[in-house]
């Protein structure tokens, strides 16, 4: 059944690809806003995403992701630039333009929310920030790419304009009635061009916009970002329980940038640190009585993850392969112990161990993606995981759709 649907969900994403770019077109997209379209920041937080190791997007609209990780179940982010919306987001990009560095860094703050549901019947909740520090190409400043369109529009609009006042008022002033049949259609045929004036408009500047995209899909950037996470049991009814100690809640933070080679490669890499809590439970040892209690303690830990992901391909379609690796701060039940209790005079810690997740430290995932239209994009990936010697653990297959809210 879950297989039947998904294939359902593909096959009507694709059947709706064409009526999204004519919908797209009608609406009066007046630029390409994005070179590129990846998963939500909340998502790579929670390794939801085919890639761990995503190639940076300024998106510049809503956006709504959906994993399939983990089967179909609901698994998305929503994500949005909200200093982008409020203040920049209006037919003439004049505004946008005009201002200054830091604003237009500003106007790329990236908000998201996200929720997915992990192999444990956990529910994780999280959300994270994303900000552009240095961006190679930004379509928005490309004034001369359509500059000409504008004016070469705005010229015909008068003119057609002029030349339906002047026929309606020979309409009007006429006397030979044989006449005025031609006329009426003239003026319905000056009126059809008028109306599609502007979807004629915006043909010409999409059709603009896919080659600039296509010429420039592996543009360098960087992007920095943070992010908080919260894990919880969930029963079938989405009713949460005790939070869960672990790698799985605590806050991020990471670098990911681009890096271009000629027009067909994309070099993107991570570093990301993450700040969570581990469970301890131990036995304490009273020296005097030999008696033994059992304790728990919560220690801080962190977990360090770099990488990175090869690219091949163009704006519709690409292929990756990527390594990442992880360490964590402290390995051991004694190590996080010492740095979260204070063992009492006259006695002892006789036994203690760890309530965390393992972590294996090496993770390799192939994988691409394909954009099915200008607003959505389906991302797969093969993920396999390895311990510290390569010795194969686990393997998970991961898809997200990602569909920008025009």
């Amino acid at each position: 059944m879950k297989k039947i649907l998904f294939l359902s969900i593909i096959s009507l994403a694709i059947i709706k690809a064409p009526q999204c770019q004519e919908l797209e077109t009608i609406a009066g997209r007046i630029s390409p806003k994005e070179l590129a379209i990846s998963p939500s920041p909340a998502f790579d937080l929670m390794g939801a995403s085919p890639s761990q190791i995503t190639r940076t997007a300024d998106i510049k609209d809503f956006k709504v992701d959906w994993s399939l990780r983990y089967g179909i179940n609901p698994n998305f982010a929503i994500q949005s630039q909200p200093i982008w919306e409020i203040f920049f987001n209006k037919r003439d990009l004049s505004k946008y333009q005009s201002a200054s560095n830091l604003m237009r860094r500003l106007a790329s703050i990236d908000l998201s929310l996200g929720t997915i549901q992990d192999a444990n019947s956990y529910r994780r909740v999280g959300g994270a920030i994303k900000f552009n520090v240095f961006r190679q190409k930004d379509p928005l400043m490309e004034k001369e790419l359509y500059e000409d369109i504008g004016l070469k529009y705005i010229s015909e609009k008068k003119n057609l304009q002029q030349q339906l006042k002047e026929v309606k008022e020979k309409l009007d002033t006429i006397k030979n009635i044989l006449e005025k049949p031609a006329l009426r259609v003239q003026i319905k045929t000056i009126e059809e061009q008028l109306s599609t004036l502007h979807s004629r408009r915006m043909a010409e500047i999409n059709e603009r916009a896919k080659i600039f995209v296509g010429e420039y899909w592996n543009s360098s950037s960087l992007d920095v970002a943070f992010g908080r996470m919260y894990t919880f049991m969930s029963d079938s009814a989405a009713t949460f329980g005790m939070r869960k100690n672990s790698r799985s809640t605590g806050w991020g933070a990471w670098i990911n940038g681009n890096m271009g080679i000629g027009n067909k490669i994309l070099v993107s890499g991570l570093f990301r640190m993450f700040w969570y809590q581990d469970q301890v439970d131990f036995l304490l040892k009273d020296l005097s009585t030999d008696v033994e209690t059992p304790q728990t303690a919560i220690g801080n830990n962190s977990l360090f993850s770099m990488g990175l992901n090869f690219r091949y391909g163009g704006s519709i379609h690409t292929f990756f392969a990527e390594i990442l690796y992880e360490r964590k701060k402290v390995n051991s039940a004694k190590g996080c112990l010492d740095g979260a209790y204070e063992v009492p005079v006259n006695s002892e810690v006789v036994s203690s161990s760890l309530n965390w997740d393992v972590v294996n430290p090496n993770t390799v995932t192939f994988g691409g993606d394909w954009r099915m239209y200008r607003g959505g994009i389906i991302s797969y990936g093969l993920r396999s995981v390895f311990d510290s010697n390569w010795k194969f653990k686990t393997f998970a297959p991961i898809i997200t759709l990602s569909c920008m809210m025009r």
